[in-house]
């Protein structure tokens, strides 16, 4: 549903890919998770509501269009404007996965309660052996500041049968670019595994759900997924790496339009979520912010939370810019350079994350301001709260501790340090097979 990376004096698409993948932007809200990346990497993840989801489908072969009874509503979409709320439902829901009381509430659904991780993320729907049967459930399980997305809950299934892409501005029925660009709210499954080789970067439309659940799907060795100007995105359960430089071309997206694309780019974005995650061998993880001087993403709030920062990780983990970004119960396993950077002000809480050192004496710092001088970053609010430091790891904290900063830069209840193995033991795309639990 996005891409991420960084905007360059030379504006290098690969790092670009990975950021547009993971947010929404002009205001749009989501949560990713459960993806599991290398080289540029995008993510799946989920949405919040209330209602309980009951969808019917005709399981016709080679069906393209399945029916659901639901119908759409509005979604409040932009920043959050009372995080400490943010922070106290999300408190909850992980409160109830980690507790035994959360036992209680899986038998009563006839689950497991074996099977709960306090990963709230998780424990909402794979305990469930039915799971397959209730896809649209995800779009209740997401957390942070972008819970509130909704992805294609409200509309119908749309199965993708076709992995080619032979024609971005006239896609065929069947493959994964002619769903993504309809104008309808879509809930889009894979038939089968697949690999799809992107000619052009794949551009979404509000309103869609990739859910890779149950298969194995890798958007591989092409363009990615660029989210610009949209809001309502969930991408969960898809491999994506390998992605390569496209662009000056006509790509469509929507059924009335097609354009000429360069290269890819993310501005004012918010309300965004970054779970449940397996990061590995990239250089530039992930930017958050299109530049020092786009004043624009001030407005933006990102929560990152459950994932695993793995293997051949160099750094921006991610790179912060002007927003506010919450860290949280994040496990370090690897960097290079350093783990999380900024620059032009960001406020950063790090918050019951686990940081493992590497083993270069010059690289233990986990932090690192960009291009400002100290006489400049020594005011901006970073703080490490509850964090693990291992093996000579060590955050540099600055700021005053304004509460209303800091505030705006929280959106769930942190963890103990202690828990963090745990709750991202199954971060990255679960191996999921219909009719038992995943």
């Amino acid at each position: 549903m996005a891409a991420a990376a960084e905007v360059s004096a030379a504006r290098r698409w690969l790092p670009l890919v990975a950021l547009g993948l993971l947010v929404l932007l002009a205001g749009g809200i989501g949560w990713i998770g459960a993806d599991k990346l290398s080289s540029p990497r995008v993510l799946g993840g989920a949405a919040r509501s209330r209602r309980s989801l009951r969808a019917t489908a005709r399981a016709v072969a080679n069906e393209t269009w399945l029916t659901d009874t639901r119908v759409g509503r509005d979604v409040v979409v932009g920043a959050v404007d009372d995080p400490e709320l943010v922070a106290s439902e999300v408190r909850k829901a992980i409160n109830k996965s980690s507790s035994s009381s959360s036992g209680v509430r899986r038998r009563e659904l006839g689950y497991l309660s074996s099977c709960g991780t306090g990963n709230p993320i998780d424990d909402c729907w794979r305990c469930d052996p039915q799971w397959h049967h209730h896809r649209k459930r995800l779009a209740d399980c997401g957390i942070g500041f972008g819970r509130n997305a909704v992805g294609g809950r409200n509309g119908r299934f749309y199965v993708v049968t076709d992995p080619s892409d032979d024609d971005p501005v006239n896609p065929r029925p069947g493959t994964l670019r002619h769903a993504v660009i309809q104008d309808k709210p879509l809930w889009i499954v894979f038939k089968r595994d697949m690999v799809i080789t992107l000619k052009q970067e794949l551009i979404m439309n509000s309103f869609k759900t990739l859910d890779g659940r149950g298969v194995d799907v890798h958007i591989a060795g092409g363009a990615c997924i660029t989210v610009q100007f949209v809001t309502n995105i969930i991408i969960h359960g898809l491999h994506i790496h390998d992605c390569r430089p496209t662009g000056n071309a006509m790509v469509r997206s929507s059924p009335s339009h097609y354009g000429w694309r360069t290269m890819a780019d993310v501005m004012g974005s918010t309300a965004i979520t970054i779970s449940n995650n397996y990061f590995t061998h990239h250089n530039e993880v992930m930017l958050l912010g299109h530049s020092d001087s786009y004043a624009r993403d001030k407005a933006m709030q990102v929560t990152i939370a459950f994932n695993h920062f793995g293997e051949g990780l160099i750094q921006r983990m991610p790179r912060c810019r002007h927003g506010y970004f919450h860290v949280v119960n994040n496990d370090y396993t690897h960097w290079e350079m350093y783990a999380i950077g900024g620059s032009a002000d960001p406020t950063i809480n790090s918050q019951g994350n686990r940081y493992l050192a590497p083993t270069n004496p010059f690289a233990k710092e986990v932090t690192k301001r960009v291009d400002t001088d100290e006489s400049m970053w020594k005011s901006w609010n970073w703080r490490s709260e509850g964090d693990l430091l291992l093996n000579g790891a060590y955050f540099t904290p600055s700021g005053a501790g304004a509460s209303a900063s800091y505030s705006r830069a929280s959106s769930l209840g942190a963890k103990s340090s202690s828990m963090v193995g745990t709750i991202t033991s199954g971060a990255g795309v679960l191996n999921c097979r219909r009719a038992s639990v995943c």
